[in-house]
């Protein structure tokens, strides 16, 4: 998304010290100023390419306004005014003093198109950090009627400014972003995932010959390493084509070590007694869970990312493209689990514990 500053900011003094973007965009400027011909030299920017109002209404006068005729503009400020009256009118915070300060610290007006590749560079970084937020943000919209669908289009919004930064600055490097990406989110309240994942776990035990049918559901999409180990027992049973019961459910768990790290066997067997509905229902919505916490965990990656001044925009494709193949990943097993299959058997829900859940 691009920058849109508001109309009526006045951010030529700030508290904060400025960014080292700030410095280019003057110099940018003031070599504008100096030599407005060098417009054409400058390419791949625009006014919403700016950090502030200010420069972006400067730059945009700049771009608009007739160029003047060098000997006269060597001469009198005439086209300076013009400049400043046309960029006053989106900030009125604009000065003749503040123009003067441009044109006094540009180094070397010939290093415009220089300039311009550095804001170019830093409007892609906001860019990127923009629709990385978008996307964290619609994965917490919880009104949404259909949040998979949704944070799904957000994901490919992303791809397009991914594949916009790409085209703009070609990889020259495979190097990924030297930042250490952030930790997977916990979810605030487990309650309902631990509840629909222990009805899965119990139904899937009570109705083995439907586990095939759910060979998308990965053990890591579910949420306690416990239920993961169990949907691990499970499947590994069902491609077996041995028994299926909580017995030995159980068994296998042993067998695999599952039972050292505390749990205990009569809890394994409790968590497994309760069926209700179908195998089908309730790994879709395990998957669904597991979808949108990667889509959030991925946009934070690429907010880390683009957070981290030292990361160059080839750093930044290829650091946002694996975080996207990771969404990419999950959502294919999604079209799987959502395209047709045969119908399950309908299980009744007759538990308190999934009355709870379906809520």
């Amino acid at each position: 998304m691009s920058h849109a500053p508001e109309p009526d900011e006045d951010d030529l003094n700030t508290t904060a010290l400025p960014q080292p973007v700030f410095h280019v965009e003057q110099a940018l400027l003031g070599a504008l100023l100096l030599d407005p011909h060098r417009l054409d030299d400058v390419s791949g920017i625009a006014a919403d390419s700016f950090s502030t109002a200010a420069h972006a209404a400067l730059y945009a006068a700049i771009s608009t306004l007739p160029p003047p005729d060098p000997a006269e503009h060597a001469k009198n400020t005439k086209w300076l005014d013009r400049v400043l009256a046309t960029g006053r009118e989106q900030a009125r915070g604009l000065t003749a003093s503040y123009l003067h300060t441009l044109v006094q610290v540009c180094p070397w007006p010939r290093h415009a198109p220089a300039y311009a590749r550095m804001v170019e560079a830093e409007h892609a970084r906001r860019r990127l950090k923009t629709a990385a937020d978008r996307l964290v943000q619609t994965v917490h919209g919880h009104s949404l009627p259909h949040p998979v669908r949704t944070v799904l289009a957000e994901a490919d919004a992303l791809a397009t400014v991914v594949d916009d930064i790409a085209n703009r600055f070609p990889s020259r490097t495979g190097a990924l972003p030297r930042t250490t990406a952030p930790l997977p989110p916990s979810a605030p309240d487990h309650t309902e995932a631990v509840e629909e994942e222990q009805i899965l776990l119990a139904t899937a035990t009570a109705y083995p010959a439907d586990i095939d049918s759910a060979r998308w559901l990965l053990p890591n999409d579910l949420t306690l390493p416990l239920h993961a180990d169990l949907w691990q027992c499970l499947t590994a049973l069902a491609r077996r084509r041995a028994p299926v019961d909580p017995v030995t459910v159980l068994w296998e768990a042993q067998q695999r070590g599952l039972l050292d790290n505390g749990n205990e066997p009569g809890q394994v067997l409790r968590l497994l007694a309760e069926p209700a509905g179908s195998v089908g229902h309730w790994s879709k919505r395990a998957l669904q869970r597991s979808l949108l916490a990667t889509a959030e965990h991925t946009g934070r990656r690429i907010e880390a990312y683009a957070d981290d001044p030292a990361n160059t925009p080839f750093q930044l494709v290829v650091g946002a493209r694996r975080a996207l193949a990771d969404i990419s990943a999950v959502r294919t097993r999604w079209q799987h689990a959502t395209g047709p299959a045969p119908t399950q058997r309908r299980r009744p829900a007759t538990t308190t514990r999934s009355t709870r859940a379906t809520r």
